[in-house]
């Protein structure tokens, strides 16, 4: 028996149907589909967990003397630090505000701001506007700056095309360059940074999004932390091939840099992302963002990182390459520090675009708990946290 056409028409539009229908019931979830899936190998994410004040001996705004003007304040020697343009001074005075509203108005610690040109009139006048602490505004000397002898032009500008094709921003941005350098192993050089000890950078265009009422600078020193972050990323292996074969030479001239109670299963971990191990030959490439990061300069200001340093920037990958100063921190934290001196800051709301480290805590506005990012969904596969969760623990 012959089927009418428009029968035969309505029983495919129904097969076609029932295949959508099983292919939305069974096809493959997402592989991250909201901010705790990222954690795979953990039963809860951390930042989910509610957060209160670190353990340690904290010293509280009001238990102290900390007025702007105070001639005997319990103010450390420690510093706001910040690396901006001329032209940021609007994104800056947004930074400034928002670590004000929620910390710095109780403490008075002083902004030092550095550039490699002279700040302009209108910067000073936005920024100290800012805040009730002091302002400095201090110029890069040339030496701390320029690029540096051993450094072949045409060797850079034939690398930086290589990694322009490999697709790495700024590969050709001089300037950029010599900024990673800057901060990997000259702002603490600096001279009005010379009766400093700790600092804590704070960028252009970032947000902090929960009230801290103890001294952050003092809950450093007194609990014997170097180094303090709150976001834990992957890097592109694309940008830092060699960093870590020259980390491997200098181990082999320097065994006695590394530290007993290292990270270096953090450094090297070759299981949650071993493609980005494999690519950095041998480097799991994650890293503490350090667009934050409160430290102790002693560190960088010790043998160690400075025979570290010293080695890679004769190396010339700041510049045939795009090392960065977050990789070459965290490198040279996870090798030749004791673990248990580097914290995370849990308790800070932060964000720098595109990620947040946002806590569960009644202290935090403006943010929603757990968010790792508010851009798309892939860019969950590059918080390094699991894996330092794993290797050191969350102190």
């Amino acid at each position: 028996m012959t089927i009418a056409r428009p029968v035969r028409a309505l029983i495919g539009l129904c097969a076609l149907l029932w295949c959508f229908f099983l292919y939305v019931l069974f096809k493959p979830s997402p592989e991250f589909q909201g901010p705790g899936d990222r954690y795979q190998n953990f039963e809860r994410d951390p930042t989910l967990d509610p957060t209160f004040e670190p353990d340690g001996k904290l010293v509280h705004y009001d238990e102290g003397n900390y007025a702007p003007d105070a001639k005997k304040s319990d103010r450390i020697e420690a510093t706001l630090l910040a690396l901006v343009r001329n032209s940021e001074v609007d994104d800056m005075v947004q930074s400034m505000q928002d670590l004000e509203r929620v910390w710095n108005n109780k403490f008075n610690y002083p902004w030092t701001f550095f550039n490699d040109v002279p700040f302009t009139e209108e910067f000073k006048e936005k920024t100290s506007a800012a805040t009730n602490a002091k302002c400095i505004y201090e110029v890069i000397p040339d030496e701390h700056w320029a690029k540096p002898s051993w450094i072949d032009d045409a060797t850079f500008q034939s690398s930086a095309k290589v990694l322009e094709g490999k697709g790495v921003q700024y590969a050709s941005k001089m300037s950029y360059h010599q900024m990673c350098r800057w901060n990997s192993g000259l702002f603490y050089k600096h001279p009005a940074l010379k009766d400093t000890r700790y600092y804590w950078r704070v960028e252009p265009n970032v947000h902090f999004f929960c009230d801290i009422d103890y001294d952050v600078f003092r809950y450093m020193h007194d609990n014997n932390k170097t180094y303090g972050f709150t976001i834990n990323l992957y890097d592109d292996p694309k940008t830092l091939p060699t960093l870590w074969p020259e980390t491997v030479k200098f181990l082999a001239d320097h065994p006695e840099h590394l530290n007993e109670n290292n990270a270096m299963k953090w450094v090297t971990d070759d299981e949650h992302r071993p493609k980005n191990n494999h690519d950095a030959q041998g480097y799991s490439t994650c890293h503490f963002w350090s667009n934050f990061e409160v430290a102790d300069m002693e560190f960088w200001r010790s043998k160690a990182y400075e025979d570290y340093f010293e080695h890679l920037d004769k190396a010339g990958g700041f510049f045939y390459e795009r090392w960065g100063d977050a990789p070459v921190h965290s490198i040279a934290l996870g090798l030749f520090e004791d673990a248990s001196k580097i914290h995370w800051f849990r308790d800070i709301g932060y964000q720098h675009i595109p990620f947040f480290n946002c806590p569960n805590s009644p202290k935090c506005k403006g943010c929603v708990t757990g968010r790792l990012t508010d851009g798309e969904a892939w860019l969950h596969r590059d918080d390094c946290r699991p894996v330092w969760f794993k290797h050191v623990g969350m102190g």
